[in-house]
């Protein structure tokens, strides 16, 4: 009797629907993470998870203790790490949906129109000492930041920068967040560093860009307000004094392969000297 219903077609009709409703939970559930740093501490949770089986099979039996126990702690933990992600995965549910769109990637020349737009623009800002943040998402996403921004995913052009950090625009003192050619958001607040070790004369800017590049691997450009000095920051570090060609040569590789970077062309001129001076005067600011 027990055999007939496990090989009868309406159990195992039941049992393919009970699978696909699963799955498609978990697809939802990695939608829903994709694009924010839970990503990663997935990852390592999985790791983890595989070393206590291992070493379980080898009879490790001191390191699985060990494993068997932190992988409790980290069960207690998960909720509250993983609260930005159910909170948002609650919310896209009661508005209907959950679908996100997958990261970008980007090809050798999108990557090398998105460099020149974004030096272009930083060259300009430090030549009028206008402050500016401008943060590059690469793995690890920075969705959650880009939900407390102004959203805006427009095209990146060096124009729509410059306008963004005008003086007196609204979002001028926030971070622009950047997702593959798209301006995400701006005007968005990131975490400051807390590093005791950081030169007293940097202010909230250059704090908040080496506190996203502490938590992430993205990468973030800084212009100076005070001495219009070009920066980047990366894992929690600053590059400092770059001009237009460090600005190149860092974001290259940083954002293509090797074989990407051998197949540029030489850098041709960013802007003519008339629409420079031009753009320069907008920036310039009134006494």
């Amino acid at each position: 009797m027990l055999n007939w219903l496990i090989y009868s077609p309406h159990f195992i009709i039941l049992n393919l629907i009970d699978i696909l409703i699963v799955t498609f939970l978990f697809y939802q559930l990695l939608l829903v993470i994709q694009g924010t740093r839970a990503v990663q501490i997935l990852q390592g949770v999985i790791i983890l998870l595989l070393a206590r089986l291992s070493s379980a099979y080898l009879h490790l039996e001191t390191l699985n203790w060990i494993l068997k126990y932190l992988m409790l702690s980290i069960a207690v933990a998960l909720p509250i790490v993983f609260q930005p992600e159910l909170r948002r995965a609650l919310e896209q549910l009661g508005r209907g949906g959950v679908a996100r769109a997958a990261l970008p990637r980007l090809k050798r020349e999108e990557i090398s129109k998105l460099i020149d737009e974004i030096t272009w623009a930083v060259v300009v800002l430090s030549q009028t000492k206008t402050g500016a943040l401008i943060v590059l998402e690469r793995e690890s996403g920075l969705a959650d930041f880009i939900e407390k921004g102004t959203r805006l995913e427009g095209e990146v052009s060096s124009k729509l920068l410059l306008s963004i950090f005008l003086p007196k625009s609204p979002l001028h003192d926030g971070a622009v967040i950047i997702r593959g050619m798209k301006i995400m958001a701006a005007g968005c607040y990131l975490p400051l560093s807390d590093n005791p070790w950081i030169d007293k004369s940097f202010g909230s800017r250059h704090r908040a860009a080496l506190g996203i590049t502490e938590e992430s691997d993205a990468l973030a450009v800084i212009v100076s307000e005070e001495t219009g000095e070009i920066s980047i920051a990366k894992e929690g570090k600053f590059i400092r004094n770059l001009d237009e060609t460090g600005i190149k040569n860092f974001l290259l590789t940083y954002l293509m392969s090797p074989s990407e970077i051998a197949a540029v062309p030489i850098w041709k001129s960013l802007w003519k000297e008339n629409y420079k001076s031009r753009v320069q005067r907008i920036f310039q600011k009134k006494s």
